[in-house]
């Protein structure tokens, strides 16, 4: 069926705010994801809900041709912190100032608003679809990556991406994501014998051991980067012991640390190196240590070409600033859908995004709404 508009243009701030006053703390939903679908299925897209555990996602469609352009978001936020240090309601969606003020008005729920206002104004031929979630915020196991593996059984082709996350730096449109550093969680645990610290002969100290161990892990300089990325970073995110006496050789000892990685390395890598480290300072120490590992996502870079060139020139047409091409940050369910087409974050000023008092410009999701529909128009006109 061809891709029209089925009503009446939708206003940006005025979904923000309906999204917004949708309590959906990971993994809640409260209504959110049946805010997008009423919202969607008047513009004409057919919508199937997919839940996965508790999570709510969403896949809609509108047209039947390509190329389907697609968007990606996510309706869940984080939680809202201590309330009272909130000057409003965090789901309140009050407007002072000029700004949406509430949890989740960057991240995400303004530029999911600000794409389907973009789209309830333009024709276009293809197809234009929305994969939604409600687990980006959250462990992420039963959102993004669970509707990609759907998509892919059933054949569904997308042929471009693009992720309404927050990557605009200080100005709308000054930097896009083309990429994306991955992230591994190793925990150590070592696990010695316990006893009085005036008699060391009889015990087994943990920590140098599980010091040692760290500090041979941070000693290793990972890479000196790689085209578009920064240096891999290690980082040790906690040592604990949960020992409370000064006189008792605790019995086990354990450290977190955390590596964003470029393309110079894969996870599996990563988590061999990992469980070697850990076999060596082992070895003859009469220590046990125990590695638990987990990979968030492994690096990945939506090549330049014709696609990323597109944004770069909209967003100059729209904006007038020239816009970066960045892989920093931390992890997005970009990471998934680069294993359906290429993908790019574009999207609200990120400044405010997971803090007290949480805000966006009227203006500004007025202008990304625009921004968007140009966007969408350059696509069609370029790619169909």
């Amino acid at each position: 069926m061809p891709n029209t508009v089925k009503s009446a243009p939708i206003d940006p701030v005025v979904l923000t705010q309906n999204l917004i006053r949708r309590e959906s703390v990971t993994p809640a939903d409260a209504g959110a994801m049946d805010v997008v679908q009423r919202v969607l299925e008047g513009l004409g897209f057919a919508c199937e809900r997919l839940k996965f555990g508790q999570i709510e996602n969403l896949y809609a469609r509108r047209g039947t041709t390509g190329p389907n352009l697609c968007f990606a978001g996510h309706t869940d936020v984080v939680p809202g912190g201590v309330r009272s240090l909130w000057k409003y309601d965090p789901f309140g969606a009050e407007i002072h100032d000029g700004l949406v003020i509430g949890r989740g008005a960057v991240d995400m729920k303004g530029g999911i608003a600000a794409w389907i206002a973009a789209v309830s104004r333009v024709e276009a031929p293809g197809s234009l679809s929305f994969l939604i979630t409600g687990d980006e915020e959250g462990e992420a196991s039963d959102g993004t990556i669970r509707v990609v593996e759907w998509l892919r059984e059933r054949g569904e082709v997308i042929d471009h991406c693009i992720v309404g996350e927050p990557s605009s730096s200080a100005q709308l449109g000054d930097m896009i994501k083309v990429g994306r550093r991955g992230s591994i969680n190793a925990t150590f645990v070592v696990t010695g014998k316990q006893g009085h610290v005036a008699y060391p002969q009889r015990a087994l100290n943990p920590l140098p051991v599980l010091v040692d161990l760290v500090a041979a892990l941070k000693a290793r300089v990972l890479d000196e980067g790689h085209e578009g990325f920064p240096p891999s970073n290690l980082e040790i995110t906690t040592i604990d012991t949960g020992n409370t006496a000064t006189n008792v050789i605790p019995q086990s000892a354990t450290a977190r640390v955390n590596i964003r990685f470029n393309p110079t390395h894969s996870g599996a890598e990563l988590k061999a190196w990992f469980e070697g480290v850990a076999a060596e300072h082992a070895e003859g120490s009469g220590a046990k240590i125990e590695v638990r590992v987990s990979i968030s996502g492994e690096a990945f870079l939506t090549e330049p070409g014709p696609f990323v060139d597109l944004i770069a020139e909209v967003i100059a047409a729209q904006f007038g600033i020239e816009t970066d091409r960045s892989t920093t940050g931390g992890t997005s369910d970009a990471r998934f859908i680069r294993a359906l087409c290429p993908v790019v974050e574009f999207g609200l000023v990120g400044q405010t995004m997971h803090q007290i008092n949480e805000c966006v410009p009227v203006t500004e999701l007025q202008a990304l709404a625009d921004g968007y529909a140009a966007l969408i128009d350059a696509y069609f006109k370029r790619f169909a």
